[in-house]
């Protein structure tokens, strides 16, 4: 592992525009905030993230501060960052204030465990700019087979997103530019495959893009140099992103005291 004490790691715990509908069916703020097992999601981010030795601080990005001020320390110290019009935003804005690296995950990532971010950590070698975690679709379906998760299909294999990235170096900026500008497009399909390239989308959509080389194209792209990392608990995929994860979540969590 590459990653030495000192590294800050991002928590995104904004609200994006026009409210979340979880939140509302909740009765909170905030997303962050729905309950968990007793506890906020957000707190139990900040729990398991406090358990690694290697993270030294832990920044939030968030609207309203005085919510984070209001949860019980965690035993590291943790400070906040107004949040931005969106998560890529928000990421690019910290990158640009606290530099690289930069560990980054969600405050809906509820079942979070240190574990997890020290298997992914410990894949460092030093070699890229930007580590990603997935799990495979076999890992996440054999751990909780009634889940629905969007698949990243791919000739070698179908893959869920963990929530958790490593901006290793400053060249992490590209793919966070990269991700605004897909992020923009994301209601405009023919912009969005345009910025791609038609040649990449159309090996995806029938299922010849390997992982490997997709990576490679985002990296070209943004001029950033991208790893997968593949976490071996499927659970790691699990958010919660609508009330049926929610449910989900709520009924896993006795698995994972905080």
């Amino acid at each position: 592992m590459i990653a030495s004490p000192g590294l800050t790691a991002l928590v995104l715990a904004g609200v994006r525009p026009g409210g979340d509908p979880l939140a509302e069916h909740a009765g909170v703020s905030h997303k962050a905030l729905i309950d968990i097992g007793g506890l906020p999601m957000l707190q139990r981010v900040l729990l398991a993230l406090a358990g690694v030795p290697a993270i030294a601080r832990i920044v939030v990005a968030i609207d309203r501060p005085e919510l984070v001020a209001a949860l019980p320390a965690c035993g590291k110290p943790v400070t906040v960052l107004p949040a931005r019009s969106g998560p890529s935003a928000s990421v690019a804005h910290a990158l640009a204030v606290l530099g690289a690296p930069m560990l980054v995950t969600t405050a809906d990532h509820a079942l979070l465990q240190s574990s997890w971010v020290l298997q992914f950590l410990a894949a460092d070698d030093g070699n890229d700019d930007v580590l990603v975690a997935l799990a495979r679709r076999e890992a996440v379906q054999a751990a909780v087979p009634r889940t629905q998760r969007t698949w990243l299909r791919f000739a070698d294999g179908d893959y869920s997103g963990c929530n958790l990235f490593l901006l290793r170096t400053t060249a992490a900026l590209g793919i966070v530019a990269l991700w605004q500008q897909l992020e923009a497009d994301r209601k405009r399909p023919l912009a969005l495959l345009q910025r791609l390239g038609f040649g990449y989308a159309l090996r995806y959509r029938c299922g010849w893009l390997r992982l490997d080389r997709a990576l490679r194209r985002l990296g070209s792209l943004s001029g950033a140099r991208l790893r997968a990392v593949i976490l071996t608990d499927g659970r790691a995929a699990i958010d919660v992103d609508k009330v049926a994860d929610l449910e989900l979540v709520r009924g896993l969590i006795g698995e994972y005291p905080p």
